[in-house]
């Protein structure tokens, strides 16, 4: 390793470090601040301490801590939707923490759904600011180039594709001719094509947030600074006391937007946020004749196996690595101690060993960089969370508090985020689905070990190839797992991670390939699935479900309050419906089990990725209506293990003296029983469609519970099974799954839930009128099944676009292979006048169209059904 570019780094190293100012392109060398610190001046005010720019209101709506550009477009979106009183705190000086120094890159590309709706968002905000507010941002759009240097990134291209078609931006899947041709600097060695999304580029954080912050007061909103927050403390009537060094404000909600002293402010309330600052660093050149001498400015290139974006800058280039988990450095004590005092626009002592493999590799990929010399490295704190998303929302047993932190992309996500916050807040509901972001997503299962370890890997794999059903393997498992986890691995299950769960996807029995082989094809999984589905169907088997999450719910208010909080009516004294909760405009916020155990009790159940989203919107239900009811969550202390399949009630009948016949035992029946010696809660429902029981009982008895089912089904060929095979029964039975088939995005009607809608019932509840206006005028799409020929051992999942010859006309919601039919199937919405059976479309998968049919539903009567048909 020589070349120009790591001599002139080292030399570098032993001069001053320069500090790059986003706000006017320019670098002054500046002295250490403090134990690896470099202090950036600007002239402002100190961080905790100075003359207020005005004077201080006693009250506001909304109330926003954090001068960032995802602050000051939350203060923006709201005082332009006409929001009064809206202020915002900030300690410093607006871009304080990681906004100043970011590298400002804008993109529409997602590997996710609903982000895309975010970036798309953002970017399309970011054309029209300078209009609106006069404020220059430096908004460049060159476009961007992902690289594809091998054929399983090529994979991942056409998976990505296949979900683009249905979203608003404009993505193209390129040769390398083409890659050659936009991007002139590029050795083309290696590259066999790219992702290209012509509209993205980059934007100067400064002047954007600075943007925000004059649209912001242009419609009416203050923003105070320096005005540090010194304390919160929660007001009966749910609002919020804010005090200041300067006087305290009434605030009605308070949204955390603070940016890497979020951590800080959430211990003002008692949160431990899972959030470490990284140092990410990116190195910018002096001018390169090769680039000066561009026509044009060249798309952003994001180079996948060397990990490193990088883009022009004036006449020189800027390119910021990621590098690997062991290498990276990240802020740990402050997750332990909290933000050094006095800490804004620092920077910390940049390490070009660090990431030296991927200036290397950037140099063979750009030659124009093996003779460049450095301007400046610039080492900053940015913030990530364990998945690298954001949390954002209201939070979960704090009223009127939310959470807008911890998303490491605040640049791109700023103006996609302000206005869903501000919908959000305004409107009383989300606008669409965003629950990857939601701010309750993580639990009291979360630790700073687990925090500190998975955000190391979630940088390290920051540009790792995203597989389908991945699985990422640091911090795990967590304390969330259940009585048998140790006998379920022994009996080799393959484990999925759901909020902090460990629970079995399949088993890989003798002579099968064990662990998760990463492919975009059918991997090790597919056979010992198809084994576990036949078992259940023709047999029985066991499943561990003990993620879902589960409610007490009591009180003398409790059947008027469910009453009013679900659209299906309330089940009698042992028994046990499937509700929804509708959002004020009708659409599906959650779906639950409610089990009436006694009078004043019910159990509700939800799953497990969405126990406190639901858990928040009950209790915040609870106290607007004033309702006197108590909500006990106790996920954590109540078990469940499911039996399922046509042999089920003959196993349960050795270990049970309850009488469990169809005729004693209905469906959708609860019963106190006792099985092998355990007390359960016995539920007669299965998600696999057929003849089931669900077992609710305390946690100290799973292992009990687990050996004595274990043990009965010995003999009738009865064994363990896992989520993968039930996906595909529930999916062949014709049941939905809320975050799939209905969300945020969808009504119940367009979701065929029709049944489940108790329009004539004598409560109002939520989302009701919204319905039966959707009834009145008539649903404009609708969820149909479709079956698909030979997919080539590709099987949809979900969110791939369908065509009719080249124009899309709707999206995939889940899918799998149906191993009745021996073919894959899908749920997918269209629109009405082609959902009806017979209709094809195609469905595009790894960069392939199928012509599919849409077929009547269910594919596979459910077991119920086929007794109500028998017994005729």
């Amino acid at each position: 390793m020589s070349g120009i570019l790591y001599g002139r780094c080292a030399q570098y190293l032993l001069r001053s470090h320069p500090v790059y100012q986003s706000g006017c392109s320019k670098l002054r060398h500046v002295a250490p601040f403090s134990t690896g610190y470099i202090t950036h001046s600007s002239g402002g005010q100190d961080a905790t301490a100075g003359k207020l720019n005005k004077r201080l209101k006693e009250t506001a709506e909304v109330l926003i801590i954090g001068g960032g550009c995802v602050g000051t477009s939350i203060a923006y979106h709201l005082a332009k939707a006409g929001m009064k009183d809206v202020v915002l705190l900030e300690k410093s000086e607006l871009t304080a923490g990681s906004t100043w120094h970011a590298a400002g890159l804008t993109t529409y590309f997602h590997p996710g759904i609903n982000l895309k709706k975010i970036h798309y968002y953002s970017c399309k905000l970011f054309d029209q600011l300078e209009e609106e507010t006069g404020q220059q941002v430096g908004f460049h759009k060159p476009g961007s180039l992902r690289l594809l240097t091998t054929p399983d990134r090529m994979d991942e291209a056409k998976y990505q594709m296949s979900r683009a078609g249905w979203n608003q931006a404009v993505q193209e899947l390129i040769s390398p001719e083409k890659v050659a041709e936009i991007h002139p600097l590029l050795n083309m060695d290696g590259i066999l094509g790219g992702i290209l999304n012509p509209d993205d580029g980059h934007i100067d954080p400064y002047s954007l947030t600075q943007a925000y912050a004059i649209g912001a007061r242009k419609y009416g909103a203050d923003l105070y600074m320096p005005a540090s927050t010194q304390s919160l403390k929660p007001r009966e009537d749910g609002g919020w006391d804010v005090e200041t060094e300067h006087g305290t404000i009434h605030a009605k909600v308070v949204v955390n937007a603070a940016g890497f002293w979020a951590t800080d402010v959430g211990r003002m309330v008692g949160l431990e946020l899972p959030m470490v600052a990284i140092q990410h660093q990116y190195v910018i050149t002096s001018s390169i004749p090769e680039v000066e001498a561009l026509e044009r400015e060249p798309p952003v290139i994001r180079d996948l196996e060397n990990s490193y974006y990088l883009r022009q800058e004036r006449s020189g280039l800027l390119f910021g690595p990621y590098e690997k988990s062991h290498m990276m450095k990240q802020q740990d004590n402050w997750i332990r101690d909290g933000v050094p005092q006095g800490f804004g626009k620092e920077l910390f002592e940049s390490d070009i060993d660090r990431i030296m493999e991927h200036v290397e590799g950037a140099m063979k990929r750009v030659p124009v960089l093996q003779k460049a010399d450095i301007q400046s490295v610039v080492c900053g704190p940015i913030t990530y969370s364990p998945d690298v998303l954001g949390m954002v929302g209201p939070f979960q047993g704090l009223r009127n508090f939310w959470l807008a932190c911890g998303t490491g992309y605040g640049i791109i996500h700023s103006g996609g985020m302000g206005k869903y916050l501000s919908d959000w807040i305004i409107e009383g509901e989300p606008p669409y689905d965003l629950t990857e972001l939601d701010a309750n997503r993580y639990g009291n299962w979360i630790t700073k070990e687990y925090t500190s370890t998975k955000t190391r890997e979630s940088y390290g794999m920051n540009n790792a190839i995203g597989w389908a059903r991945e699985e990422r393997w640091a911090g795990r498992p967590t304390r969330r797992v259940s009585g048998i986890y140790d006998k379920l691995k022994a009996r080799g299950a393959e484990f999925g991670f759901h909020a902090g769960w460990e629970q079995p996807h399949w088993f890989a029995l003798d002579g099968d390939e064990a662990g998760y082989r990463q492919s975009f094809h059918r991997s090790n999984w597919f056979n010992p699935v198809g084994r576990e589905y036949e078992m259940v169907m023709n047999r029985g088997g066991i499943i561990d479900i003990s993620p879902f999450a589960k409610f007490e719910v009591t009180g003398k208010d409790v059947h008027q309050y469910l009453d009013n909080l679900v659209a299906n009516k309330i089940p009698a004294v042992g028994r046990c419906s499937v509700c929804h909760i509708l959002s004020p405009k009708g659409k599906v916020y959650a779906e639950v089990t409610i089990s009436h155990l006694e009078e004043d009790k019910f159990l509700v159940i939800t799953g497990s990725g969405v126990e406190l989203h639901d858990l928040r919107w009950m209790e915040d239900f609870a106290w607007k209506g004033n309702y006197d009811v108590k909500l006990n969550n106790v996920s954590d202390n109540v078990a469940c293990l499911s039996l399922a399949g046509p042999l089920s009630r003959d196993v349960l009948s050795t270990i049970t003296d309850a009488d469990i016949s169809h005729e004693a035992f209905s469906f959708m029946d609860v019963k106190r029983i006792n099985i092998g010696g355990v007390p359960v809660d016995a539920i007669r429902i299965s998600y696999t469609g057929e003849l089931g029981w669900e077992f609710y009982h305390s946690s100290e008895d799973t292992a009990k519970l687990y050996d004595a089912l274990l043990e009965a089904g010995k003999p009738f060929g009865v064994s363990d099974f896992g989520t993968y095979a039930l996906n595909t029964m529930r999916i062949e039975k014709g049941f939905r799954m809320w975050g799939q088939e209905m969300l945020m995005d969808n009504g119940p009607l367009e979701a065929g839930l029709g049944p489940f809608i108790k329009l004539k019932k004598k409560a109002d509840f939520v989302g009701k009128a919204a319905i039966q206006k959707v009834k009145d005028e008539g649903i404009k799409k609708k969820l149909v099944l479709l079956t698909m020929p030979d997919t080539d051992n590709v099987d949809p999942e979900g969110n791939e676009t369908i065509w009719i010859n080249d124009k899309v006309v709707g999206n995939t919601t889940s899918g799998c292979f149906s191993y009745h039919l021996g073919r894959s199937i899908c749920y997918a919405y269209l629109p009405l006048d082609l959902a009806t059976e017979g209709t094809q479309v195609d469905v595009e998968l790894l960069g392939k169209r199928y012509t599919s049919t849409v077929v009547k539903e269910p594919l596979v009567q459910t077991e119920p059904a086929r007794t109500r048909q028998q017994n005729k």
